[in-house]
C-alpha cells in the first residue's frame, strides 16, 4: 500500500494523538514538524507497535516555501497522500502594538499559508482520484475576535471560513473537507503562546479537554466525512450562543478571559 496520512505538527499534542489513531487503523504516515529527535522516537513508537511505514520529514512550515518543499519531497518519492491533516499552529499572547512582528508572520505564515499551500498542491490529485480527506484544525477561537491574541484568533477564522467553502466546493467530487475546532485542550500550546497566567488558564473558568479525547473525535469525525466537529457539549453550546450575542459582548468576555491582569 502506497497511500499515506500525512500529519503536520505531529510530535505533540493533537496532532500526535491523531497520528496514533492513524496508525492504529493500520494508515501508513507522513510526519512532519520540527523537531527531528522527537519525529524519530514517534516514528519507532508507531512502526513497532502498528507495523506501519513512517516517513518522517523535517521542516519549520512557519518558513516561506516549506510547504512546497514537502510536496517536492513526497512526490519525488512517490508517496501518494489519501489524507491530510494540518494541524501544525501556534499562538501568541499580548497587546498588538507591544508584540513582536515577526513571530505574528510567522504565526500566519504556519497556521494560514502553509495550510492553505499543502491544501492547494495535494488535492488535485486527490480530485483525480475521486477520494480522499482533508482535516484542518482551527479553534472555537474562529468564531469570535480574541483581543490580546488578535493574529491567532484572525488565523483561525481564516481556516475555519476557508475550509467551509472547501468542504462545499467538494461536493460530489469524492474528496470531503473536515474543520476541527477544539475549545480549550490540554497541550503544550498554552505554554508557547505564553497564556498560563490569563484567567482562562488560572481559574479553569473553561474545562480544558484531553488531546486525546479532542483528536478521537476530529478523527471519527473526518472518517465520517462531517464538514464541521466542535468537540464538547460546552463547546458546541458556547459557539452557538457567540451567534446570537452582540458582538461587543463577546469581545468583551474574551478580552476578560485573554487578560493576565
Amino acid at each position: 500500500m502506497n497511500k499515506y496520512a500525512l500529519i503536520t505538527g505531529a510530535t505533540f499534542g493533537i496532532g500526535y494523538e491523531l497520528a496514533k489513531l492513524f496508525a492504529a487503523d493500520g494508515h501508513n504516515l507522513i510526519l512532519v514538524a520540527r523537531n527531528k529527535n522527537r519525529l524519530s522516537e514517534i516514528s519507532k513508537e508507531l512502526i513497532d507497535k502498528h507495523n506501519i511505514y513512517v516517513r518522517i520529514i523535517e521542516k519549520d512550515l512557519s518558513l516561506p516555501n516549506s510547504a512546497k518543499e514537502v510536496f517536492e519531497e513526497i512526490n519525488q518519492e512517490n508517496l501518494e497522500v489519501e489524507c491530510l491533516v494540518n494541524n501544525a499552529g501556534f499562538g501568541n499572547h499580548g497587546k498588538f502594538w507591544e508584540t513582536d512582528l515577526k513571530t505574528e508572520l510567522d504565526m500566519i505564515q504556519l497556521n494560514i499559508t502553509s495550510l492553505v499551500q499543502l491544501t492547494k498542491l495535494f488535492l488535485p490529485k486527490m480530485i483525480a482520484n475521486r477520494s480522499g480527506k482533508i482535516l484542518n484544525v482551527a479553534s472555537t477561537a474562529a468564531f469570535q475576535p480574541g483581543p490580546f491574541m488578535n493574529i491567532y484568533y484572525a488565523t483561525k477564522a481564516f481556516v475555519l471560513s476557508f475550509s467551509e467553502a472547501l468542504a462545499s466546493e467538494l461536493k460530489g467530487t469524492g474528496v470531503s473537507a473536515t474543520t476541527l475546532c477544539p475549545g480549550p485542550t490540554k497541550t503544550e500550546f498554552q505554554s508557547r503562546a505564553e497564556i498560563n497566567n490569563t484567567r482562562l488558564v488560572k481559574t479553569r473558568i473553561m474545562s480544558f479537554m484531553s488531546s486525546e479525547k479532542v483528536a478521537k473525535i476530529g478523527y471519527n469525525g473526518l472518517m465520517n466525512g462531517k464538514r464541521l466537529v466542535i468537540p464538547g457539549l460546552l463547546n458546541r453550546i458556547g459557539v452557538t450562543g457567540v451567534k446570537f450575542a452582540p458582538r461587543i459582548l463577546t469581545t468583551s468576555v474574551i478580552r476578560l478571559l485573554n487578560n493576565d491582569k
